[in-house]
């Protein structure tokens, strides 16, 4: 009896191990993110490019402005110069929102810190011009990450990485280098995104505690599997989809698989009530100080809503 009691015993302790093993495998994605403020109850604002509806896009006035507007989150594009360094930029070339030309990849550091980041803004909205824009740089990540240190939330983004080897374990060095992780690799106020499925299994494989958003550009209307939302969900925290191609369904069927839902971009009040009421958990916008306006009204209309029930 005894030695069928430790047998018993025994089987008992070894099923719960495999079944805590298997759960924490399934779920792993999202425990080590657990410190993220991706997680907090509440929805998150996110600047795109800064706040780029007022001021010349991926500039520290654009990053001010969106924190000035209560944006929850800086968005960084990154790209890549031929000698190595991560720039806050979103197109690979330089042509749109410099006064240079060519590509980010043939050119120096120093060679795109002669450039012009702002005047174009002042050129192509007139209403918006200010002086201070004239003359702009192109700001580094490190630059970034000293002006607004480590009491500012980033949400990043890996473009192009194809076209620049390398550039995963740069952004995890210089996320190191400035201490937005910590000694277990764990942040509490980076977000990493990308179009690329295979950049953000490399960051995962690089630190598997960083919080991951795969991002998608829908031509069509916008659909996807549960099978596919498992799988993004084994390396990432969210989806963030082109807003203009998703509906209530799409957003409910991320929502179900307990991933957060980041639509782009979102400048319009219609669309970011729309957003809301879908049930998205943050979104991108150029417009900061509108979207904290729209989630006041959201959030109060609600309250009388639930108040008369």
């Amino acid at each position: 009896m005894k030695t069928n009691l430790k047998k018993f015993g025994f089987c008992m302790m070894s099923a719960a191990f495999i079944l805590q093993a298997t759960s924490m495998g399934a779920s792993a994605a999202n425990v080590n993110h657990s410190n993220s403020s991706i997680y907090e109850k509440k929805i998150v604002n996110i600047a795109h490019r800064g706040a780029s509806g007022h001021a010349p896009e991926h500039t520290i006035p654009a990053y001010q402005m969106g924190e000035q507007m209560k944006g929850d989150y800086i968005e960084i594009d990154l790209q890549m110069t031929k000698d190595g360094r991560l720039i806050a930029m979103h197109d690979e070339k330089v042509d749109r929102t410099t006064n240079g030309t060519g590509l980010v990849k043939d050119l120096t550091l120093a060679e795109i810190k002669k450039l012009d980041a702002g005047t174009w803004f002042n050129e192509k909205y007139p209403q918006l011009a200010k002086e201070v824009y004239e003359g702009l740089k192109v700001p580094t990540l490190e630059e970034v990450f000293k002006k607004f240190g480590k009491k500012a939330n980033y949400y990043i983004e890996t473009k192009s990485p194809d076209v620049y080897p390398g550039m995963e374990e740069e952004l995890l060095q210089v996320l190191e280098e400035y201490k937005m992780v910590d000694s277990k690799g764990r942040t509490k106020n980076v977000l990493i995104q990308s179009f690329s499925k295979e950049s953000l299994m490399k960051v995962h494989d690089l630190n598997p505690k960083l919080p991951l958003v795969q991002l998608f550009s829908y031509k069509n209307q916008a659909t996807i599997s549960d099978q596919e939302l498992e799988s993004i969900k084994e390396y990432a925290v969210g989806v963030g989809p082109n807003f203009s191609k998703v509906d209530g369904q799409y957003v409910k069927m991320v929502r179900n698989h307990d991933l957060q839902f980041h639509p782009y971009t979102v400048n319009e009040r219609a669309d970011m009530k729309k957003a809301l009421e879908w049930g998205a958990t943050g979104l991108f916008t150029n417009y900061p100080d509108v979207f904290n306006e729209v989630l006041r009204e959201y959030k109060h209309d609600n309250h009388n809503e639930n108040g008369n029930l």
